[in-house]
């Protein structure tokens, strides 16, 4: 899938599949995401995941909780104490494991379940008292199996800021994977490095150094070790978040194209919105809309192919937040 949102190919994305509106939670209802099913759905090809279900407990069932240390927790039923511990843990390497060649893209967790919660999951420990410092059985293995696969879960998504760098990291994902599908491919890396610059400058300078260096020594090192050592550093790249000063500093970037084209009206306009935008009074796509029209006016072709200026479908919406 292109920028545009046009189809090549359906990304993949995992997700728990309560939230896709399937009646398969303990109590035989659901926690559909109508973000997940109504928005993302029209962009996406989803894998459907639930853990209990898919390691043979019925619905509906006893609850789980975790208990113990938080990094190292015990899973069990709520009220008669059963251990399934041991049981889940293979189920959930085993299903981390097929999901290998399922070519993900990403995965939506469902928040705070004992088994798919990524972060922040209730652990109970020998007086009772819980503290939010656990990790879902199945999204602990899912993650360490697969490190560099942008992951969220259905609460966090609800926040803008959090929403837009994971959808911003799946896209960018598809791209690389698209671009390793096409080989030969050392002068499709250098392409795609150039293409995801200002992108990757809006999240952080400092990963784009150090992937320009490893792109420059490209040609003498490994493909295989090339290739991940790339991968690892795009993708820890797009897990900070582009914030509004980084954002100004693209796009001041940006501006430095066109010193010679933008008449005085112009540039002052120009500077008043990015302004504006610093001071949170109107949202991104304010200026990135005016950016992508010097663009087109003044037929800038390198600026033409950053994806930065279109990175994902505009129908999503998810530069229109101050």
């Amino acid at each position: 899938m292109n920028s545009s949102g046009k189809n090549e190919s359906k990304m993949k994305i995992g997700v728990s599949t309560c939230l896709l509106g399937e009646n398969v939670r303990w109590n035989g209802g659901h926690a559909r995401s109508r973000f997940v099913t109504d928005v993302l759905a029209r962009y996406v090809e989803f894998v459907p995941v639930c853990p209990e279900v898919e390691a043979g407990f019925p619905v509906p069932r006893e609850t789980f909780r975790l208990i113990g240390q938080p990094d190292e927790p015990r899973l069990v039923t709520t009220r008669t104490g059963v251990d399934h511990t041991d049981r889940m843990k293979r189920w959930a390497r085993s299903r981390a494991e097929d999901l290998a060649h399922s070519d993900l893209c990403g995965f939506i967790f469902k928040k705070d379940s004992p088994n798919s919660g990524m972060k922040a999951v209730k652990v109970y420990g020998d007086k009772g008292v819980p503290v939010r410092k656990g990790v879902g059985i199945f999204a602990r293995a899912f993650m360490e199996r697969h490190p560099l696969i942008p992951v969220e879960e259905d609460g966090r998504l609800n926040d803008l800021q959090l929403r837009e760098n994971f959808i911003e990291a799946i896209f960018t994902l598809k791209r690389w994977r698209d671009m390793r599908a096409n080989g030969p491919w050392m002068g499709r890396l250098v392409e795609f490095h150039t293409r995801e610059k200002l992108l990757v400058l809006a999240h952080s300078p400092e990963h784009y150094r150090d992937m320009g260096r490893l792109v420059a020594r490209g040609k003498s090192l490994d493909p295989t070790a090339l290739h991940g050592r790339y991968a690892e550093l795009l993708m820890n790249a797009l897990r900070l978040k582009a914030t509004v000063k980084k954002h100004i500093n693209v796009m001041q970037h940006i501006m430095g194209y066109f010193k010679n084209n933008l008449s005085g009206d112009e540039k002052q306009e120009l500077l008043e919105i990015l302004d504006r935008y610093r001071r949170e009074l109107v949202p991104l796509i304010v200026p990135i809309t005016l950016l992508n029209h010097y663009v087109r006016k003044y037929e800038e072709p390198y600026l033409a192919r950053q994806t930065y200026l279109n990175p994902h479908p505009v129908e999503l919406k998810l530069r229109n937040h101050a």
